[in-house]
């Protein structure tokens, strides 16, 4: 007998484990460090989480407890200052290109990053982030945890001149582009952590999917959760799983069927673009692809383990 698929109504607590796209305000005042400074403009739409900011009054946000999502929009011209955190944190990059850099000892290291490129910058590391282009720049922000932090700002306007602060506290002549081949420890230290998407050889799992590999094994070294990109074909999908963590799954092409199993009944949902749901620890799940084309979605996982789950095709 095949499982009672129920409506949505009928299960909130999924209902309330995702947040859509269309639902999200974008807060233009999202980091209260920034305002009234010209040149610092961006807005934030929160997904998952408290962190990456003091604003932690967002009722729509997602409380996990390993990760904040965070997607943030940035105009061209625009700049988020040298800063730092005590938790790690990711960019992976969904329109226009972004320019980030690293700091240490008064030098600079600075990469540019496409559609799908991302970059892990590990705990302490003093950062930036540029728009140079002529479109704007969207990318989320993952943090590795979901509690609220202190953001230490290292060459900030409202104590560095101006047009230091934009170039992110570093003269010119201090500036290098990023080069994976350069001995440099700083150029080092970015090469680990840099992901680009076109790099990424993507590997078939026997259930039927394929993904790519981001933070995790034969990528760049977890600090706490892994981050692999998941593509579906159309017709193929899993049956339902458990992790003894949660786990994130955030839409970036197609549609995705996703489903919740519990005592013979099946709860399920169609996730866009853009949309994210979170799946609790304990809790069997499952993601398939009904659409006419392919389907992909960014899995976030909160353990820096290797993957032990034996996906089995539906």
């Amino acid at each position: 007998m095949k499982p009672i698929i129920e409506k949505l109504d009928f299960a909130p607590r999924m209902t309330a484990s995702i947040a859509r796209y269309a639902d999200r305000n974008f807060d233009w005042n999202a980091f209260p460090g920034n305002e009234r400074y010209v040149g610092l403009e961006r807005a934030a739409a929160r997904f998952v989480g408290n962190s990456l900011s003091s604003k932690i009054d967002d009722p729509h946000a997602l409380k996990p407890e390993h990760f904040t999502v965070v997607l943030v929009h940035q105009p061209p011209t625009k700049y988020a200052p040298l800063h730092s955190h005590d938790m790690e944190e990711s960019y992976l990059v969904f329109g226009g290109v972004s320019t980030v850099g690293w700091e240490r000892d008064g030098e600079l290291v600075e990469v540019r990053l496409g559609l799908k490129d991302m970059i892990s910058v590990p705990v302490n590391v003093p950062h930036g982030l540029r728009n140079d282009g002529v479109e704007p720049v969207q990318f989320s922000v993952v943090a590795e945890s979901g509690r609220a932090d202190k953001t230490r700002y290292h060459a900030h306007p409202r104590d560095t001149d101006p047009a230091l602060a934009a170039r992110l506290g570093v003269q010119l002549e201090k500036i290098m582009p990023f080069n994976p081949l350069d001995s440099h420890p700083l150029q080092q230290l970015m090469a680990q952590n840099v992901v680009r998407y076109t790099d990424q050889i993507p590997s078939w799992d026997p259930a039927g999917f394929a993904r790519k590999i981001y933070v995790g094994e034969g990528a760049v070294v977890p600090w706490s959760n892994r981050k692999e990109l998941i593509f579906v074909p159309c017709g193929k999908g899993v049956k339902g799983y458990v992790r003894d963590v949660e786990d994130v799954y955030f839409v970036t092409e197609g549609v995705l069927t996703v489903g919740w199993e519990e005592n013979g009944r099946v709860h399920e949902a169609r996730l866009g673009r853009k949309d994210v749901i979170l799946n609790p620890a304990g809790q069997p799940h499952y993601f398939r692809n009904e659409g006419t084309e392919r389907c992909e979605f960014f899995m976030l996982v909160g353990s820096k383990e290797p993957e032990r789950v034996k996906f089995q095709a539906r």
